[in-house]
């Protein structure tokens, strides 16, 4: 594969990458429950990670990665479940894995291969975890001490990420 579309499937991948965190991110907005949201925000921050891999190796061949909005999602309506947003990121997950896997091959850069299969393997986790959230688990991330649930974290998470 050649340095110009390396930099294209490393560039496009990367593309694909980030509106699936933004998208995660949005909806982790939205997603009051305590083991929901917490699970999000793992995803986010793995999805962080991928995303310095990806731009790292980007611009070791003078490249710039794209940038993408974070999409407006329509505020949920009291007690409405989010869980619909779940699957809906189950699915966006499964659909990067079944475009992206089969063109692994068409990348002869061996560790740029390996860090998108990486990618990849890690996106059918949180495939996984979205599923699970969809089905209404929640211990996705493991089983909360003895008395820690509801109770201790009030009505769930607040709006921001951030409270100075």
């Amino acid at each position: 594969m050649r340095t110009e579309s390396l930099l294209a499937t490393l560039r496009d991948f990367h593309r694909d990458k980030l509106t699936l965190r933004q998208r995660h991110a949005a909806v982790a907005r939205k997603v009051s429950n305590y083991e929901a949201n917490n699970t999000y925000q793992y995803v986010i921050n793995r999805e962080d990670v991928h995303l310095q891999w990806l731009e790292a190796a980007i611009s070791d061949l003078d490249g710039v990665p794209d940038d993408v909005p974070e999409p407006s999602l329509p505020s949920l309506v009291w007690n409405e479940s989010f869980r619909p947003m779940a699957t809906e990121d189950a699915d966006g997950a499964r659909k990067l894995v079944e475009h992206w896997r089969p063109r692994l091959d068409e990348i002869t850069h061996t560790r740029h291969r390996t860090m998108i299969d990486v990618i990849l393997g890690e996106t059918l986790e949180q495939k996984r975890f979205f599923d699970q959230i969809a089905a209404g688990n929640a211990d996705v991330l493991g089983r909360r001490a003895n008395g820690a649930g509801s109770p201790g974290t009030g009505d769930g998470v607040l709006g921001v990420r951030w409270i100075e």
